[in-house]
C-alpha cells in the first residue's frame, strides 16, 4: 500500500509546487497521472508545466492522444481509478476526486490543495478523513512557516517506505 501524501499550498501556487514534485516521482521511475477538476484545468496545466523553469524538463502529455501509454506525466480530468498498470503514482489537483482505493495499488497519491479556497479546504479535509477512515498511510504537509512541515499523519507507515 502506498501513502498519500497531502499539499496544504499557502505561499506558492500549484503550477509552482507541483513540478518538484514531479521531478522527485520521475527520478524514482514513476510513471505519474495528474487529475485535474476539469478538461480546461488539463489543458492550463500542461502550459504551466512547459513554461516551468529554465533549463527544467517534464516529459507529459495531455490524456487524448495516440501516445498516452507512453507518457511519462499523462495529465487528465478523468476520475477513473488509477491502477498500477497505469501509473506508479497519481497527483490530484484543483479538488479532483481520489478515492482511497488508489493508494492501495500505487507508490504514492500527491493531493495538492490551495489554502487561500475554503471550498478547497474543505474538499481535501474530507478527502483525509476518507483516507484515515480507509486505514491509508496518510499525511499532511504545510508550507505555512516558508517551508514544508509535515503536521499530521495517519495510518500505520510501511516498514521498507523511504
Amino acid at each position: 500500500m502506498g501513502r498519500a501524501m497531502f499539499y496544504h499550498m499557502t505561499r506558492k501556487p500549484v503550477q509552482a509546487t507541483a513540478p518538484p514534485l514531479l521531478e522527485r516521482a520521475r527520478r524514482e521511475g514513476w510513471r505519474v497521472i495528474v487529475r485535474a477538476g476539469t478538461p480546461q484545468r488539463a489543458e492550463w496545466f500542461d502550459e504551466a508545466l512547459w513554461l516551468y523553469g529554465d533549463g527544467s524538463f517534464l516529459p507529459h502529455g495531455v490524456a487524448g492522444g495516440p501516445h498516452d501509454a507512453d507518457q511519462p506525466i499523462l495529465l487528465t480530468s478523468d476520475p477513473a481509478p488509477v491502477t498500477r498498470s497505469q501509473a506508479q503514482a497519481l497527483m490530484v489537483i484543483d479538488g479532483a476526486p481520489v478515492d482511497p482505493a488508489e493508494t492501495r495499488d500505487l507508490e504514492r497519491v500527491f493531493i495538492l490543495f490551495d489554502g487561500g479556497e475554503p471550498a478547497a479546504v474543505q474538499q481535501a479535509r474530507g478527502q483525509w478523513t476518507a483516507m484515515k477512515n480507509a486505514g491509508v498511510h496518510a499525511q499532511y504537509w504545510s508550507e505555512e512557516s516558508g517551508r514544508w512541515e509535515m503536521k499530521s499523519e495517519t495510518g500505520a507507515p510501511e516498514a521498507d517506505d523511504g
